[in-house]
């Protein structure tokens, strides 16, 4: 309908994209709490005989903020269409950032472990899912964490220029990749929007109708046929391009006398197919003076032209409970609307 629907924020690929990096990310930190419990145990020589305190402390705080960025990544990936979902994705890149951080400078302080290449993980981890901002943001605190907490390292500069590397190298990555799947999105709208909807005057067509009313199966259904009186001497007095001008203002007056929750197509020509769920005969009776109404009115077309036309409408009814398809509703309302024309011409 013209006007109305709204297109989802997040569509079926980035649903899955989303649930892929959060699955990414619980299994990463499912690892990083495997490979900091045997750490901390002091049974391999992954770590040093004798952990310092400020280590120990830091293992600990590392357990703890690995299995809530965890909690936020089983929420984010059961809800990625939710609207918390840009949050609980900012919390997890903050608590991973501190998680590495912490365990970077204590390592470096203390230990003769390089352990500065993890500061990359995090930017990396933040450009995956907030792009260059993301990564940039991340860059500038894990350097500035690491200036602050490890002041005597030879490695600083070096440290500060890879991690700028890699912050502008997948940050960018990240964004053009994004970039690309936005638009493949709005493609693949446009051409779900072509499918299901009439290129002249953007209502749905008859495929689409046919979907819908299948979603209305036993519930009450009235159908309105409508053809317009007056149609094919517009046409060939003004010109096909007056004739798709009447077009499309008719369909504008349609769907706004239809009134709420009806539903109008356009199935070719100058017929239109009106759909009202839940209605019984008053309802259908008052939606078709209505629209009777809005159709004469005079429609300025432009160039000075202004004309009038009529319409007439065939009206079918499914009770609630019946079992008539569209289909069958449809030729019925066809018959009725061809009765009507047939006495405004005898008339």
């Amino acid at each position: 309908m013209i006007g109305r629907g709204a297109v989802p924020v997040v569509d079926d690929s980035m649903r899955s994209r989303r649930r892929t990096v959060e699955a990414a990310g619980l299994a990463s930190r499912s690892l990083g709490l495997l490979l900091t419990a045997v750490y901390m145990s002091g049974v391999t020589d992954l770590a040093p005989l004798v952990l310092s305190d400020d280590m120990a402390t830091v293992c600990r705080l590392v357990l703890g903020l690995m299995s809530g960025a965890n909690v936020l990544a089983v929420l984010a990936a059961r809800n990625p269409c939710s609207r918390r979902y840009p949050l609980w994705s900012a919390l997890q890149v903050l608590l991973d950032t501190v998680t590495i951080v912490a365990f970077v400078a204590v390592s470096e302080r203390d230990f003769t472990q390089t352990t500065w290449p993890l500061l990359g993980l995090s930017i990396s981890i933040a450009a995956v899912r907030h792009q260059f901002l993301g990564a940039l943001l991340t860059f500038v605190a894990t350097s500035a964490a690491f200036v602050l907490l490890v002041p005597d390292s030879p490695d600083t500069a070096f440290v500060l220029g890879t991690s700028a590397m890699t912050a502008i190298i997948a940050g960018s990555q990240s964004t053009a990749f994004a970039r690309q799947l936005t638009t493949l999105q709005e493609t693949r709208r446009a051409l779900q929007h072509q499918a299901t909807h009439d290129g002249l005057t953007g209502l749905p067509n008859r495929a689409h109708l046919d979907e819908y009313a299948s979603r209305l199966t036993g519930g009450a259904l009235g159908v309105l046929l409508l053809d317009l009186n007056g149609f094919k001497q517009v046409n060939d007095t003004y010109g096909h391009a007056a004739g798709d001008r009447l077009l499309h203002e008719v369909a504008v007056r349609v769907t706004e006398a239809g009134g709420p929750g009806v539903t109008a197509g356009r199935l070719g020509g100058d017929e239109f197919l009106i759909l009202l769920p839940g209605a019984g005969a008053g309802a259908v009776a008052a939606a078709c003076e209505r629209i009777r109404d809005a159709i004469r009115r005079p429609a300025d077309l432009g160039d000075g032209i202004v004309v009038t036309v009529g319409v007439s409408i065939g009206v079918a009814l499914r009770p609630a409970g019946g079992e008539a398809g569209l289909d069958a509703l449809t030729a019925e309302a066809d018959a009725a609307m061809y009765r009507e024309k047939q006495a405004r011409r005898a008339a």
